[in-house]
C-alpha cells in the first residue's frame, strides 16, 4: 500500500517544462486539416465518468470537473487542453502517453477517488520531468501521508456537478497558478527534490512533434464520443445514446463507466422489445460482476433496476428478489436516497406477493424503515445546507414525495411533489416520477 501511495504522489505533481510552440493540427468533418493554434500542450490525467472514492465512499463525476473547472482554466492560460482518455486509441495509447507525460509543458493530475491509472500516470511524470505539474484533489476524503506534503489545488464537488460559484472560483485560481508556475519553474517532483544533480530523460523534438500531430487528426476522441452519448440520454434517445456508449466502450474496454451507461441507455431503449432489451442490458452489466465483490453503487443500481423492471414485464418473483438483493446492498454501502426508495418500494411489491403473514409483517417493516432513514437524511439536508445549491435538488424533492406518500403523509406528499414539478424537468424526468407514484398507488392499495 505504501508503494501505491507514493505512486499517486509521484503522479499527482507532474509538472511539465515549456518548450518552443508548434503547430497542432485537428481534422473537422468540414475539411482535411486545420491549423487550430501554435499553443503548449496541457496534458490532463484523472479518472472520467462517475467514480467512487475508496476512502470516504461518495462518488463523484468527473467529467463535471474537467468541464467546469479544468479544461476551461487551461484554455484561460493560454495552452491546449488535452485529457489522457482522448488518446485512447489502439496503437497510439502508449507512444503518445509516454510522449506527452515527457513533453508537455503543463500536466494537471486530478487524483480525487485515487484512479490507478492516473497514479501510473502521475509516477512516470515524477520521475521524467522536475517541474511544471499541478495536483487537484476534491476536498473530502484523507489525504495518503505519503501525499499531505504535496502542495494540492483542493476543490468543492457536490457529486453530480459542481456549484457554479465553486467553478468561477476554481478556474480564477488555477489560472493564476498555471501562469505562476509557468515562470518560476519551481521543483515539485519529490524525485528531483531530493535526489541532486539527476537528469530527466529526453525524446527528440521531431518525434514528438510528429507524435502530436498523428494524435491531433484522430477523429475517435473518447470525451466527444461521450458528450454526445449524454447529449442522446438528455433527450431520451436512448437507442442512440447506447450506440454512442458501445462506441466508447469499443475504444476503451475495461472502463466501468462506459459499460454502466451502456447498460442503462440499452435497457430504457425498450428496443427491438422490452424484454429483449432488459436481456441485453443484464448481459452488459454482468461484465462487472455484479454478483461478485464489487460495491460500486453504480453497478449495483443499474442491475437493481434492471430487475425490477423485468419482475414489473414478467411477474417473475425471483427478478423482484435478485432486486431487492442489489437494491439493498448499494442502500447499505452509500445510504443513497435514490437507490433506497426503490429498495423500499421493491419490498412493498414482494410484501404484496407474499403469502406468509411474518415474512409480510417483515417486509412492510424494513420498507418503513429504510423510508424514516430516507426522510431523515433528506430533511437534514434541507435543513441544514443550502438546497438551491444542490444539483440533485428536484430528486430529493421527488424522493421525499414517494417516502411521504408511502406513510400516508398526503399534504407533505402533495407539497413537495409540486416542489419536484416546479423544477426545470426533461419529459422522461416527469415521466419516471409519474410512473412510480402510480406504481406506489397500486402497491399501496
Amino acid at each position: 500500500m505504501h508503494k501505491v501511495y507514493r505512486a499517486q504522489q509521484t503522479v499527482f505533481t507532474c509538472m511539465l517544462r515549456i518548450h518552443k510552440p508548434y503547430t497542432l493540427r485537428v481534422r473537422h468533418k468540414s475539411e482535411k486539416t486545420k491549423i487550430m493554434s501554435k499553443k503548449e500542450i496541457c496534458f490532463v490525467i484523472m479518472g472520467f465518468g462517475k467514480k467512487s472514492d475508496p476512502i470516504s465512499g461518495m462518488t463523484f463525476d468527473l467529467d463535471k470537473t474537467y468541464k467546469n473547472i479544468i479544461r476551461p482554466s487551461v484554455i484561460k492560460a493560454g495552452y491546449e487542453c488535452v485529457r489522457a482518455d482522448e488518446i485512447h486509441d489502439s496503437g497510439l495509447i502508449d507512444k503518445s502517453m509516454y510522449a506527452l507525460l515527457m513533453q508537455a509543458e503543463l500536466v494537471i493530475a486530478d487524483i480525487t477517488t485515487y484512479n490507478p491509472n492516473a497514479i501510473y500516470e502521475l509516477g512516470i511524470r515524477h520521475a521524467v520531468r522536475p517541474y511544471s505539474t499541478i495536483i487537484l484533489k476534491e476536498k473530502n476524503g484523507k489525504i495518503p501521508f505519503d501525499l499531505d506534503h504535496n502542495r494540492m489545488f483542493m476543490y468543492s464537488h457536490l457529486g453530480e456537478d459542481i456549484g457554479a460559484d465553486e467553478a468561477i472560483r476554481c478556474q480564477k485560481g488555477l489560472v493564476e497558478l498555471i501562469k505562476s508556475i509557468s515562470k518560476t519553474k519551481a521543483i515539485d517532483s519529490p524525485l528531483y527534490e531530493f535526489i541532486n544533480d539527476i537528469k530527466p530523460p529526453k525524446l527528440p523534438k521531431k518525434e514528438y512533434l510528429a507524435i502530436i500531430d498523428e494524435l491531433a487528426q484522430q477523429e475517435k476522441h473518447i470525451f466527444a464520443i461521450v458528450e454526445k452519448a449524454k447529449e442522446c440520454m438528455n433527450e431520451s434517445d436512448f437507442s442512440n445514446a447506447g450506440k454512442y456508449w458501445e462506441k466508447a466502450n469499443n475504444l476503451v474496454p475495461n472502463e466501468p463507466y462506459f459499460i454502466q451507461q451502456r447498460a442503462l441507455s440499452v435497457y430504457k431503449s425498450k428496443e427491438p422489445s422490452e424484454q429483449t432489451a432488459l436481456i441485453d442490458a443484464l448481459k452488459i452489466i454482468e461484465e462487472l460482476e455484479p454478483d461478485g465483490r464489487t460495491n460500486d453503487p453504480e453497478t449495483l443500481g443499474i442491475t437493481g433496476a434492471i430487475y425490477k423492471q423485468l419482475w414489473l414485464s414478467q411477474n417473475d418473483i425471483s427478478s423482484l428478489d435478485r432486486a431487492i438483493d442489489y437494491y439493498g446492498k448499494c442502500f447499505k454501502i452509500r445510504n443513497d436516497y435514490y437507490t433506497g426508495e426503490n429498495y423500499a418500494l421493491c419490498l412493498n411489491l414482494k410484501a404484496k406477493e407474499e403469502k406468509n403473514k411474518d415474512e409480510k409483517i417483515y417486509l412492510e417493516i424494513a420498507s418503513k424503515k429504510a423510508r424514516e432513514s430516507i426522510i431523515e437524511t433528506l430533511t437534514n439536508i434541507i435543513e441544514f445546507e443550502d438546497i438551491d445549491t444542490r444539483v440533485d435538488k428536484k430528486w430529493i424533492f421527488a424522493t421525499l414525495s414517494h417516502c411521504y406518500l408511502a406513510i400516508n403523509e398526503k399534504k407533505l406528499q402533495k407539497e413537495y411533489e409540486q416542489k419536484f414539478l416546479n423544477e426545470e424537468l426533461q419529459k422522461w424526468e416527469i415521466e419516471t416520477f409519474k410512473n412510480n407514484s402510480k406504481l406506489l398507488k397500486t402497491i399501496l392499495k
